[in-house]
């Protein structure tokens, strides 16, 4: 008889620590509301596809270029339109600029927001950069409204020369 009585007590505290685990994890700010959102996140929420033949572009700057600081970037993009941040549209994105952070970010890869990465999420294709003198490489990187980057297909990179 003892043995089995053991074996419950055993299983009793299993199950008592297993719900312990699932309410510190309740309790552990957004932890479960990010869990449950991951969990219900509805199907739109899924990157829309790069339409065939989209591309970026700078529109006004070439590889190797000799500019003086500050100067103008203007950014273009054919098969995609340029939108604000903020919601998915198929077809749809907006800009980011990377400054000497190297090449295109994988497809899907949030873009992240820093003195090298920058968002242009008011639909803008154009800004005015200061650098310092010298090489500086800068790609242009298309992401969907979420900030997510449509990788290679969407990026082109150039290397400035500032004088």
């Amino acid at each position: 008889m003892r043995a089995p009585a053991f074996i419950f007590g055993i299983l009793a505290l299993a199950a008592m620590s297993c719900n312990n685990n699932s309410s510190s994890t309740a309790n552990d700010g957004d932890k479960k509301d990010t869990m449950s959102a991951t969990k219900m996140a509805p199907m739109s929420d899924a990157q829309p596809a790069i339409p065939a033949g989209a591309k970026v572009f700078f529109v006004n700057l070439k590889d190797g270029q000799d500019v003086t600081s500050p100067f103008k970037v203007e950014m273009g993009v054919t098969g995609m339109a340029v939108d604000s941040a903020g919601h998915l549209k198929a077809g749809s994105g907006h800009h980011h600029l990377l400054i000497d952070a190297g090449d295109s970010l994988s497809h899907g890869t949030m873009v992240p927001k820093d003195a090298t990465h920058l968002h242009f999420g008011n639909a803008q294709t154009e800004t005015e950069l200061t650098l310092s003198p010298g090489k500086h490489k800068l790609t242009l990187q298309f992401a969907d409204g979420m900030h997510r980057s449509y990788g290679g297909p969407l990026s082109a990179t150039i290397t400035v020369n500032v004088k």
